[in-house]
Order: C-alpha cells, then sequence, then structure tokens
C-alpha cells in the first residue's frame, strides 16, 4: 500500500488525477454506506484540488520528498476505486458489510494522511523553489527569506520524510543553530516547533530523538523568543522524562534544556507540576559532572518561587545540594551555593534545615577552599543568612579564621564581596582581640564610604569601621594613616553629596568619644587643615555638637 520502492514514473501525478477525474462522479451513484462515502468524496476532492495546485508548482518533479509520495498515494486512489466498484455491485457489498466498512475507514485515513502531507509541502513553500540549496545551509550573505525557506525545508522534511530524511534534517538543524545564534529566533518564527517536540517521544527512534534533544538545547540556549516557544509547545514535559530515563548523553542535553527553560521564573513553576523535582535530585546524585551541573542549575531557578522551595524541602532537596557543596565539581558547587543561599534567605524553617545538614560548616569549608568570585559570593550570602541563627552567630563571631579572611575580602575583593564582608563585620560580635587582627581592613572600608554603588554600602562600610574602632589600637591605628584622615574629611565638605554625613560624622565622633587625646588632637588637626575656613566656621559648632551627641547609625 505504502511501498516507496524507486522513483515513482514521469506520469504518476497525471495517472493519479485521471483516476480521480473518473472516481468522483463514480462515488455518487453509491447508496450503501452514504456517510462513509460522503466523508471520501471530500477527501478525494480534495485531494484533487492539491494535486492541481502542485502540478502549477515549477518544481514539484524535482522535490526529493514529494516524489516517494506519489506510488503509496497512487496505491490508496486505486484502493479506494476498487472499493467504489464493490459497492456498485450489491451482491459483493451484502457477502462481507463488516469487512467494507472496516476497508473503508482505512482508506479513509489513508487519504486525511497524505492529504496532510501534501498540504504541508504546499505551506511550506518549498514545490516553489530550486531544490538545488535543500539542505545544504545558506551562505552568510544569505537573505532572511533564503534563510525562511531552508527552515521551512527543513522542518517539511521532519514532518513527512523517513528516518534519513529526519536525520539529515536535525543534522543540519544542529549545524546552524550551533554556528549562528541569531538564527535561533527565525526558527522559532518559521519552524513548526511542535514537530521538534514530538520527536523528544520516549516510544521514537533513539538516533532521532538524541539528535532532537541537542536541538532543542541549542535552541533555548539562544534567546528568551525560542525558549518561549519550546517552553509554550510542551517540551519540558518529555525533556524531563528523558533526564529519568535516558542515556547519559541524552540525560545531559535535557538538563541542559531544562535549565534554560527554567531560567525564565514564568517556566520555573511548571518543574513541579511535572514531578520534576526528584527526578533532577536523582539526577545530582547519580548523573555525570554534566548532568549535575546542569540538574542543579534547575533546582536553582525553581528555588526561586515561593511554593518550590517547600517541594524542595519536602522532597529532601536540602542533603542533596549540601552534599554537592563538598563533592561537586567547581561549577556545581557554584550552582549549589547559589541555590542555598536562595533557601538560607526566605525563611527561617529553611534555614533550620540547613543547619540541621550541617549547612554552615559545609559552607565554610568550601568558603576557606574556593577562590571562584561568583561562587564565594553566594557562599557568603548563604553564611549571611544563617548568621540570623544564634548558634551560627557564635560560631561566626568566635571563628578567627573567618573573621581573617572576610578582612581579607575588604581589601581584594570584587566590589559584592566586599560589601557582604562588611555587612558581616558590621554584624557579628567579634572579640577585641579579632578586632586588632583585622584592623588592617579599615582603610579600604573608608574607601567604600564613598561608593554610591551597591545600595548600603556606605551604611555597611560605616557600621564595620565603627566596630572595629571600638577598641583602643584601632583608633590610634587609623588616626596615623594620613590618606584615610583626608577621605573621611572630604566625606565632611558640605560640597561632596555623594556621601550622607551622618557616616562620616559617625566615625569622628567615635574616635572623639573613645579616643586619646592624641588621637583627638590628630583627628581635629586634619578636619581644620583639609576644609576650607568658610565651612569650619558655619560647620564646626555643629560637628563638635555631634561628636559629643556621639551620632549612632540607625
Amino acid at each position: 500500500m505504502h511501498s516507496t520502492a524507486g522513483p515513482p514514473p514521469p506520469d504518476t501525478l497525471e495517472e493519479i488525477t485521471q483516476l480521480l477525474h473518473h472516481l468522483l462522479p463514480a462515488t455518487l451513484s453509491i447508496t450503501c454506506f452514504a456517510s462513509r462515502w460522503q466523508v471520501l468524496r471530500v477527501k478525494l476532492a480534495s485531494l484533487k484540488s492539491i494535486l492541481s495546485e502542485i502540478s502549477d508548482s515549477p518544481h514539484w518533479s524535482e522535490n526529493a520528498l514529494l516524489l516517494p509520495l506519489l506510488p503509496a498515494l497512487l496505491s490508496t486512489v486505486r484502493r479506494t476505486e476498487t472499493l467504489c466498484r464493490h459497492c456498485c455491485d450489491a451482491s459483493s457489498v451484502s457477502r462481507g458489510k463488516l469487512l467494507m466498512q472496516s476497508d473503508l475507514d482505512m482508506a479513509s485515513g489513508w487519504l486525511s494522511k497524505q492529504i496532510n502531507e501534501l498540504e504541508l509541502l504546499l505551506r511550506s513553500g518549498v514545490l516553489h523553489q530550486s531544490t538545488a540549496i535543500v539542505l545544504s545551509r545558506p551562505a552568510a550573505s544569505s537573505s532572511k527569506e533564503e534563510l525562511a525557506f531552508f527552515i521551512k525545508d527543513l522542518f517539511t522534511r521532519l514532518q513527512i520524510g523517513g528516518l534519513e530524511f529526519k536525520r539529515k534534517a536535525l543534522d543540519s538543524l544542529i549545524q546552524l543553530l550551533s554556528e549562528d545564534d541569531k538564527s535561533a529566533a527565525v526558527v522559532a518564527k518559521q519552524g513548526n516547533i511542535g514537530c521538534l517536540i514530538s520527536l523528544l517521544d520516549l516510544n521514537g527512534h533513539d538516533s532521532i530523538r538524541e539528535l532532537a534533544v541537542l536541538a532543542v538545547s541549542l535552541l533555548v540556549s539562544a534567546g528568551d523568543l525560542p525558549r518561549k516557544c519550546v517552553f509554550e509547545e510542551g517540551a519540558l514535559g518529555p525533556l524531563l522524562r528523558i533526564v529519568e530515563c535516558g542515556s547519559m548523553p541524552m540525560k545531559e542535553k535535557a538538563a541542559m534544556a531544562v535549565e534554560f527553560i527554567t531560567d525564565d521564573p514564568d517556566n520555573s513553576w511548571a518543574i513541579s507540576a511535572y514531578g520534576g523535582v526528584p527526578i533532577l535530585m536523582e539526577l545530582c546524585k547519580s548523573g555525570s559532572l554534566t548532568a549535575q551541573s546542569h540538574a542543579v542549575g534547575a533546582l536553582r531557578n525553581v528555588s526561586v518561587v515561593g511554593e518550590i522551595r517547600n517541594v524542595l524541602a519536602e522532597e529532601g532537596a536540602i542533603p542533596v545540594l549540601i552534599q554537592l557543596l563538598v563533592s561537586g565539581s567547581p561549577s556545581v558547587q557554584g550552582k549549589a551555593a547559589n541555590c542555598v543561599s536562595i533557601l538560607a534567605s526566605t525563611s527561617e524553617y529553611l534555614r533550620d534545615l540547613l543547619l540541621q545538614e550541617k549547612g554552615l560548616q559545609r559552607l565554610l569549608h568550601l568558603f576557606h577552599e574556593c577562590s571562584a568570585p561568583d561562587t564565594l559570593e553566594h557562599v557568603l550570602r548563604a553564611i549571611y543568612s544563617l548568621s540570623a541563627s544564634d548558634t551560627s552567630y557564635r560560631i561566626l563571631s568566635g571563628s578567627t579564621v573567618f573573621v581573617v579572611q572576610i578582612a581579607e575580602l575588604i581589601e581584594h575583593g570584587n566590589v559584592m564581596l566586599q560589601h557582604i564582608s562588611a555587612s558581616l563585620i558590621a554584624n557579628l560580635a567579634i572579640s577585641d582581640g579579632n578586632k586588632r587582627a583585622v584592623g588592617g581592613c579599615m582603610s579600604s572600608l573608608v574607601k567604600l564610604m564613598e561608593s554610591m554603588k551597591p545600595d548600603g554600602m556606605q551604611e555597611v562600610a560605616a557600621k564595620a569601621l565603627l566596630s572595629l574602632l571600638s577598641v583602643k589600637s584601632n583608633r590610634k591605628e587609623f588616626v596615623r594613616d594620613e590618606k584615610s584622615l583626608m577621605r573621611l574629611v572630604q566625606m565632611l565638605d558640605p560640597k561632596n553629596e555623594a556621601v550622607s554625613k551622618k557616616f562620616p560624622v559617625a566615625v569622628v565622633a567615635a574616635i572623639m568619644a573613645g579616643g586619646s587625646l592624641g588621637c583627638r588632637k590628630k583627628l581635629v588637626a586634619a578636619v581644620l587643615t583639609g576644609i576650607c575656613r568658610d565651612w569650619r566656621k558655619r560647620m564646626w559648632p555643629e560637628l563638635k555638637r555631634l561628636c559629643r551627641d556621639s551620632l549612632q547609625i540607625g
């Protein structure tokens, strides 16, 4: 019935057209199975119209997709003609009504499928162009129209071609997406993404599914529009099934796609709906390093959704995440630390679960061992959130190693590490001995008091500096640092609107209130020599009053 052995003869299309020309009028006289023949007649008329349109297309005889369809279509029309003759013969029908009904239904089904395939070819426009460039990627200088045609041809082959057509089409699609990120938007607009998603079915051919999952992962990694299209076509469910049941190479690509899809918070909620949390957790435990990285990245993405955070806790994700802080690759550790920091910042319940799993100890270990700035930032944020616990607060406050390390980050870290480290110095109950040990970071804190970004930097820097200045030796050290004193004086200048005056005034007040006579003299001398006479006359009395009141930063 659907044999495609050898190319069709040149007159196959004409033969089918001639058969339809005689068959359609003949069906009008059939009285038995009238409703079935009415349906068949509509389909035969539709087929005749489609074939007429195909014959008007200039390149139909060159198309590698159309030619194999014609012999099967000719076989279907001949079979329908035979059924027409039998139904016109009352004696033939009476001998096997059930069999005839079955044959008519089968013929109707075959026609529907073949009409759909022909319509796909017509809608794609490939019959109107020479097939010389088929599956040959357009050059970089090609027009958008040529690229759109190429993509339509690819997806036409995915829908109606055999295994070899599908394989070649997917190879070409993968090559296109690998070499040109911008083409992904055209693929999303011009291609049938639903067809591509259907190839992820676990019941499909392994080689096709493996190529399809790679194509999907490349597509979602290329931008917001392709990612949205893939998600809206229902890709998340099939991808999670591959993560659960596929080979490890396919799991890696599927997990990569899931990570990119869930990078959009509007998509993250669907993970729970598809039962994806335990699937991703299992991959975190037993997958390759690449698969683990993408799986924990997806868990990190969905952890921003409040409802899913509770699912993560209920499904036992926290012990898995804590273990990855220790045993994972650098990439896995960074994403796990990010996820833990999100969880730790949201609720006391989740912080308690993290602490029960020795989360603080694991974070401190990673903090001492890691050198990647991004991972350090996530680790520090998690530690800062966990410091809300009384036990964690005492541990962190009493750890000389930890205090020294965050002081070093204030001096040498990037701006985000400086901000978090200064917040910890400001909030922890550090011993006087440890404050003396890290007094060297005071000059860096003064510089941070001038920083406009990130928000809150000036305040935490001032609070951290005030904490360190509570120690007499640090006050003496501070007034010996002429550069820091001059920065402080410049912050007091009314012309300097970048810094709120309450911060430098609080520092001056702390030194004046608790410093020795020598400290106070050096501070006063710096102020008197570093500001203009006009400002001194207007503001000096007010500054002295503020210092006497020992202004505190709220």
